[in-house]
């Protein structure tokens, strides 16, 4: 995978992974949130923009000339920041409250998150964040498809995480984005709009795939198929020790963690 380094005062760092495939990063922020350029003979998808802080729009701009839509894996203040610049994007079904004043946590906590352990740019002003909100111009469900034109990319509904999580599947490539289901961290499936069970679930219905490269929305970009059916088995005996709830804890798997 070909890196460009930026320099320092820049916000963004490129990764390329194939001649339509770029990742975009906010190594400066200690979510390490990843975005992906996906490039088609049309148009591009955007998977995720971020938190915001800087205009991703102008760095993909950099990248290609062709339209550009945005889509969250989740609609949470790391992922949706830069939609603003986007007029057409994305969103599922069931988290459309939360892009319409219903979002479960205060602006104030969200700008409290965005600053913590934040290396901004000179002169960044956090009291000017603001949550985005709009309405999308597509309302995506599991199984639907995004043609971007000699290249399509099958939506997967996989709650746990969040209510309307997805993940992005490309079947000809194997390339499985998976948004805040699978990273190598520590997974959050404490707040109170999680579902561990459901979180479950969605990790079998990724670990049956046949994947080839796994992107991860956050942290290590050194990541590999085999770790979705690591953390399937794993759910599958905290649910069968009665531990696959809320108030369980955390638990340690040496490369990955879960916090209940």
């Amino acid at each position: 995978m070909e890196t460009k380094q930026k320099e320092e005062k820049d916000w963004f760092t490129i990764d390329r992974i194939d001649l339509d495939t770029v990742i975009l990063s906010e190594y400066r922020h200690w979510e390490e949130t990843h975005c992906y350029l996906l490039e088609g003979n049309e148009r591009c998808l955007l998977i995720d923009t971020g938190l915001g802080i800087c205009n991703i729009h102008e760095e993909v701009a950099r990248l290609t000339d062709k339209p550009v839509a945005a889509v969250a894996t989740h609609v949470h203040w790391d992922h949706i920041g830069g939609h603003r610049y986007f007029p057409e994007f994305y969103a599922h079904k069931l988290e459309l409250n939360w892009l319409n004043g219903e979002f479960p946590l205060s602006l104030e906590t969200i700008r409290e998150m965005v600053l913590d352990r934040c290396d901004p740019p000179e002169g960044y002003d956090v009291g000017t964040y603001e949550f985005f909100q709009g309405t999308p111009t597509r309302v995506l469900g599991d199984g639907d498809e995004i043609d971007l034109g000699g290249r399509v990319i099958r939506v997967l509904h996989t709650p746990g995480h969040a209510p309307g999580h997805m993940c992005f599947w490309e079947p000809e490539r194997g390339y499985l984005f998976t948004g805040d289901l699978v990273y190598k961290d520590v997974l959050f499936a404490y707040y109170p709009s999680t579902d561990p069970e459901a979180y479950l679930d969605s990790l079998e219905k990724v670990a049956a795939l046949p994947v080839k490269r796994v992107f991860p929305a956050h942290h290590s970009l050194e990541i590999e198929p085999e770790i979705l059916g690591r953390m399937r088995d794993v759910f599958r005996e905290l649910k069968a020790a009665g531990k696959l709830r809320h108030g369980s804890g955390k638990f340690d798997y040496g490369d990955w963690g879960v916090w209940l």
